[in-house]
């Protein structure tokens, strides 16, 4: 019995995971860049619809991804032995998923709040709130790439 849960507890962090990633990825391969393009007529569709509620799935499944991970990790022995390193690769990979997942609550979603007008601030701090959430976004998209590695790969081998 405790295996199948382990399954499904593994198969949810995974999803989730996806769907963080995938979030992450279509901001900062998608969305971000296609916005020049867009008429800014038509701007106000994805920053009061499209934003909003991809943000809310992208927070969320960042914060399942972390604790169906960590009970993963603790219902498989090696939690503790992960976040102190000794499971260096595992650990690796948590590690920047931890500082990602911290990005995304503390720093991007703020800052989008007042970037897509959800914070009534000045027009300066609007536009310094977008570039900090641009900049901490594409920090998580460039931290995304050794963190896939490393889960994948503590799957598969020790290092």
């Amino acid at each position: 019995m405790e295996d199948l849960l382990i399954v499904i507890i593994r198969w949810l962090h995974v999803l989730s995971g996806v769907m963080w990633i995938g979030l992450l990825w279509y901001f900062n391969f998608v969305q971000i860049p296609s916005m020049p393009k867009i008429p800014d007529d038509q701007k106000p569709a994805i920053g009061k619809v499209i934003a909003p509620e991809a943000l809310f799935w992208f927070r969320w499944s960042a914060l399942s991804t972390v604790v169906f991970g960590l009970i993963l990790a603790m219902m498989n022995g090696y939690l503790v032995d992960a976040l102190v390193l000794n499971n260096a690769l595992i650990g690796f990979g948590m590690w920047l998923g931890l500082i990602m997942a911290f990005n995304v609550w503390f720093v991007i979603w703020p800052n989008q709040q007042k970037a897509l007008g959800m914070v009534e601030v000045e027009a300066d701090a609007k536009a310094k709130a977008a570039r900090t959430a641009m900049l901490f976004s594409r920090t998580n998209t460039m931290l995304s790439v050794p963190m896939l590695f490393a889960m994948v790969a503590a799957q598969n081998m020790t290092l």
